[in-house]
């Protein structure tokens, strides 16, 4: 079992960046797919971006894709999030996620959860 923490998230002005990190408590590439979800207030938790055990294959949510980058740092077991150009509607508690299983990951199913980073984007 692989524990996960969040860092990063803050307030940003509409337009501007920032950088979540996730610090995993073992050793995560090669063994765990890694990804990003968000839970935006009195909606569903969504799928932000993911990448496979190997790194070969990276997914985005189309609500994101050309402003979000997802990647790891094998060295030092974390996954980052570089968001830019952000929205409003970006606006979400931003969670971690991590599953050893290849199928779970390709339909963005995790099993390992961080306990997640609060962004917030003014208008």
């Amino acid at each position: 079992q692989v524990q996960l923490v969040e860092s990063g998230g803050g307030l940003v002005q509409a337009g501007g960046s920032l950088r979540l990190s996730c610090v995993a408590s073992a050793r995560t590439f090669s063994t765990y797919a890694m990804g990003w979800f968000r839970q935006a207030p009195g909606k569903e938790r969504e799928f932000v971006a993911a990448f496979s055990r190997s790194g070969g294959i990276i997914y985005y949510a189309d609500s994101v894709k050309g402003r979000f980058t997802i990647s790891g740092d094998a060295a030092k077991n974390t996954a980052s999030l570089q968001m830019n150009n952000l929205k409003p509607e970006d606006t979400a508690v931003y969670y971690c996620a991590a599953t050893s299983n290849e199928l779970r990951f390709r339909k963005r199913e995790f099993d390992y959860w961080g306990p997640g980073t609060q962004v917030t984007v003014s208008s």
